[in-house]
């Protein structure tokens, strides 16, 4: 967006006419004063809310519909019970809030149609554009010593977080500090989307991916992200284009990555049986996550103290290691045996899913997301997301042997159950709904499943006939590459996204001729990201509470369009 466009909304948010109380007339009488009751609520407020540049954009936000002299008191008292009280009735104190909440009016993007008749790109210019997507990646790894991706907040929210989400996480969260930061996000968000100020804060963009343009981004380093930056770097070595240097570089980077995956951010825990696993958290304790001192200050304030292991990380972490050669012993404990425990199974377990935020897919089969550890603690309650469960396949096809998984029937249901529960995500068309999805796009669940069939291609027939009797990879198979074909190469794209939607083509064996959009499009946009890299920073993954967080960053970027173009670059030579 350009000067004009930001300047003309700040202009209208600071003038505008105050139509009600705003944020700071609802919470300061309750929050702004010495703290009583739980502490941390007042403290959130003041550090997250109560910024001079934030108060300044939100000041003239009024809403009318809190002039209702009984409304606003309503509000204020589910304020006061949520500082006050030893053990809140979550549901109840966010009840006005949710009521507010839906009156909101937020939608996902929809790229406008964009028709492509023309050809791809030249050989040596998709060659060109690996080489500064792999450069950039070797050159942020010799400058910073790892390859930082970055969060940054989104106080709009999430289109799919409304008034019945909100009372889901409230009373589905477990940690006081986590439930603290979703109120008052949720209670910020109606004043932001209903004043100029959403504007400023959400500004509209090209594609899908939302860009990462906020000001305030926090640079962090965590194995779920080393794991796939991994597969780039060892994506760039397959294509041939590494000079001896840079093959050099390349290979101590993903080994030293493979080391912080499965050695520094390993965690000892318990599975359903008792027995004891290593798993890998996505925050490895400090200072391994390399945030600075302000932010890992800001981070315990906020109350996210706690943060436990996660099956998708450790998924991706046991991939990567086992792609780079590893033989570390970790990678010979069958995970299938420990994700088994937190397998949804109907009348069994349902309740492990505590945040059902997607209760419009069937979690029968699915494995839940978060992992508690040694101590019991699970601050974000649990919930279900598809991705995660692709990248469990996938690992357990790369380890099929390791694990003994078709010798061992309880295992082999495992992986059967999955896959059933991918397939009916695919039946119904869920996967492409973005409400569908915890922390991804249907773009991203697209990319990620192209990887998990390429894995499931590579093993023996048999094998293949044993995980999959019933022909469910090429019935999902047909449906995502519908969606990639039907909806994301005919409308507008940007870079982020034409790499996913490679990744998806390339794996899934779509003519070479579908490519050219999207190769297109990641030629014309090189070059944007400035002196911070080849590309911008573009959502990979998300948060959708307390509030919408985005993770992504330049050399993310840098690292799916590598891959996209990698995969698609071998299915032009012939080589797939």
């Amino acid at each position: 967006m350009s000067f004009h466009y930001f300047a003309g909304h700040a202009f209208r948010a600071l003038t505008a006419r105050k139509d009600g109380p705003s944020l700071y007339d609802v919470c300061d009488p309750v929050l702004a004063g010495p703290a009583t009751g739980d502490p941390h609520l007042a403290k959130f407020y003041k550090t997250a809310l109560g910024s001079p540049a934030l108060r300044a954009l939100l000041r003239r936000a009024g809403l009318p519909d809190l002039r209702d002299e009984a409304r606003l008191t309503r509000l204020r008292a589910a304020l006061t019970r949520a500082r006050d009280d030893a053990e809140p009735d979550w549901e109840a104190v966010g009840r006005p809030v949710a009521d507010l909440l839906d009156t909101i009016a937020l939608d996902h993007p929809k790229p406008p149609p964009m028709p492509f008749n023309g050809a791809g790109p030249a050989l040596a210019e998709i060659d060109n554009v690996i080489r500064d997507c792999a450069h950039h990646l070797l050159r942020s790894y010799r400058q910073n010593g790892f390859l930082p991706t970055y969060a940054a907040f989104n106080l709009i929210g999430d289109p799919d977080l409304r008034g019945r989400e909100l009372i889901m996480a409230l009373t589905g969260l477990n940690s006081r500090g986590y439930k603290n930061s979703s109120l008052l996000f949720n209670l910020a968000r109606i004043f932001v989307a209903r004043s100029s100020a959403g504007a400023i804060i959400n500004p509209p963009w090209r594609g899908i991916a939302e860009p990462m343009w906020e000001p305030v981004q926090i640079r962090h380093r965590s194995a779920y992200y080393d794991a796939f930056f991994i597969e780039a770097l060892l994506a760039y070595g397959e294509t041939g284009l590494a000079s001896p240097a840079d093959a050099k570089a390349a290979q101590a980077a993903i080994a030293d990555m493979v080391d912080f995956c499965i050695n520094i951010s390993r965690e000892e825990v318990k599975g359903a049986d008792g027995a004891r696993f290593d798993v890998i958290t996505a925050l490895a304790p400090a200072p391994h996550p390399r945030f600075s001192r302000f932010f890992a200050q800001i981070k315990q304030d906020l109350g996210f103290g706690v943060y436990v292991p996660d099956c998708d990380t450790t998924a991706c972490s046991f991939s990567a290691a086992t792609q780079a050669g590893s033989e570390d012993p970790i990678l010979a404990q069958p995970l299938l045996d420990f994700y088994a425990g937190y397998q949804v199974r109907e009348g069994v377990n349902e309740p492990r899913v505590t945040v059902p935020l997607n209760d419009n897919i069937d979690y029968e089969g699915g494995v839940a997301t978060w992992i508690d550890n040694l101590a019991g603690e699970r601050p974000y309650g649990n919930d279900l997301d598809p991705t995660l469960n692709l990248d469990i396949l996938e690992v357990s096809f790369r380890n099929l042997k390791r694990w003994k998984i078709l010798e061992t029937p309880a295992r082999l249901a495992t992986v059967h159950r999955i896959v059933a529960f991918q397939k009916r995500l695919a039946a119904s068309g869920a996967f492409a709904n973005p409400r569908s999805h915890i922390y991804y796009l249907p773009e991203l669940y697209s990319a990620y499943f192209g990887r998990c069939y390429a894995a499931f291609l590579s093993l023996p027939l048999a094998a293949q006939a044993a995980i999959d009797p019933d022909g469910a990879f090429d019935f999902i198979r047909a449906r995502v590459l519908g969606y990639v074909q039907g909806e994301m190469l005919v409308a507008e794209m940007n870079a982020f996204d034409a790499a996913l939607a490679l990744i998806a083509l390339g794996h899934l064996g779509a003519d070479p001729k579908t490519f050219a959009p999207a190769l297109n499009c990641i030629v014309r946009a090189l070059g944007e990201g400035g002196r911070r890299g080849p590309f911008r920073a573009y959502e990979w993954n998300k948060m959708k509470t307390p509030t919408r967080i985005l993770v992504g960053g330049p050399e993310v970027t840098s690292a799916f369009v590598l891959m996209g173009l990698a995969v698609a670059r071998k299915v032009m030579a012939g080589r797939r």
